[in-house]
């Protein structure tokens, strides 16, 4: 692992990097127009196409390491490959998780563990997309969890049940958060919890069951019942009991790239408001000649900046090494609510067409409504910077 940058020597580069990275996502997204993506919802189906293009050229392996067969790039690499997909009109929701979810195997794992899965998770024989985490009982609490696994011999019995948990269905591997120890055994609540690597095809049907959840986007996500299912004990990610602390050295990444997704959504909705604002005619005059159409347009392409920046630095503090779950968490915030006002804007200018299926504006919508709540509430992240940022007592 390279050391950490001296947070002095943080530079934040400021333009559109990774050009011929962005021209080459641009040429994949553009064999996967909005009619193969609305075809999808009509079918509620996975983009297995969109996917395995994605796979081959090894952007889904951004962030592995070249000694296990990845590109080893930063993560402002991976932020802008997530940001080209949704900037051409395509969505990373049915993959992305890939690249942040290694991460936990790749920081923690054994080297047997890296040598035996990432190499096949680079080249695409085995992917590495569900992540269990969240419970119908529990929510954002994940320290009151109730799925429990215990140790029996050369492997762990499961109990319990998982939310919200998507790509099941579409993975080989599934990283599972379950308690190893009691809540009223443990000195502090975030300990005793442990990280394992499920074989979804050893488990489906074998203790596990998956329940596909309809919701208003074509996500497929999940409830998973645990009813003794047998994990082996080589499977533990690390030690045991310290899975709660794994899976929050990944979360600034996700978060970040999430960031970058509804950047992208966001310029996807200015471009597509400002284009048919210029075209539209009506009065004799195109729509965006009125400062009632060009102002919301304006603002959200205001607000979307600002967003990318902070992005920009919450990805380069974390290429550096340096603390970034401040930044992190703004990012996404400032993102999240700049896709969803260009979303607005967008679906306002079209008037009456922004509804039609065929413009893709409805769709884009939805989907980038889900980040208001996913994969951290708005409120979530308030708290989180009254607390760590503004030093204000801890609300929960």
């Amino acid at each position: 692992m390279t050391q950490a940058t001296r947070i002095e020597d943080v530079s934040v580069p400021l333009g559109e990097d990774f050009p011929e990275i962005r021209e080459s996502v641009r040429r994949i997204c553009a064999n996967f127009p909005g009619a193969y993506w609305r075809d999808l919802e009509q079918r509620e189906a996975y983009p297995t196409e969109f996917v395995r293009a994605l796979t081959e050229a090894g952007y889904l392996a951004a962030l592995i390491p070249e000694e296990y067969g990845g590109a080893g790039l930063p993560l402002r690499a991976a932020a802008a490959i997530l940001e080209e997909i949704h900037a051409s009109g395509c969505n990373a929701g049915p993959c992305h998780a890939q690249m942040y979810i290694m991460g936990t195997l790749l920081r923690h794992g054994s080297a047997e563990q890296k040598s035996r899965y990432l190499p096949k998770i680079a080249t695409g024989e085995l992917r590495l997309q569900a992540f269990g985490v969240t419970e119908p009982t529990s929510g954002t609490d994940t320290t009151k969890l109730k799925t429990r696994a215990v140790r029996d011999g050369d492997h762990y019995v499961v109990h319990g049940q998982k939310v919200w948990t998507s790509r099941a269905l579409h993975s080989d591997l599934m990283l599972l958060l379950a308690r190893t120890t009691p809540l009223d055994q443990v000195k502090r609540k975030s300990e005793g919890m442990s990280i394992f690597l499920v074989d979804l095809h050893q488990a489906i049907g074998k203790g596990l069951t998956v329940k596909p959840i309809r919701n208003m986007v074509n996500h497929e996500t999940n409830e998973l019942f645990f009813d003794d299912l047998e994990i082996p004990a080589e499977n533990l990610i690390g030690e045991e009991g310290r899975g709660f602390k794994y899976i929050l050295d990944g979360l600034n990444a996700e978060r970040t790239l999430i960031a970058a997704e509804c950047i992208g959504d966001a310029y996807w909705f200015i471009d597509r408001a400002a284009s048919y604002a210029k075209e539209r005619i009506v009065f004799d005059r195109p729509i965006g000649q009125n400062q009632g159409v060009q102002f919301p347009i304006a603002d959200s392409y205001i607000e979307t900046e600002a967003a990318n920046l902070m992005r920009w630095k919450a990805c380069d503090l974390f290429d550096a090494k340096q603390p970034c779950g401040a930044e992190a968490n703004m990012a996404k915030y400032l993102a999240a609510k700049a896709s969803w006002e260009a979303g607005n804007a967008c679906l306002q200018t079209h008037g009456g067409f922004g509804f039609a299926a065929e413009y893709d504006v409805e769709r884009k919508f939805r989907e980038t409504r889900l980040y208001q709540v996913a994969p951290i509430s708005t409120n979530l992240i308030y708290s989180y910077i009254a607390e760590h940022v503004l030093g204000l007592p801890r609300s929960f």
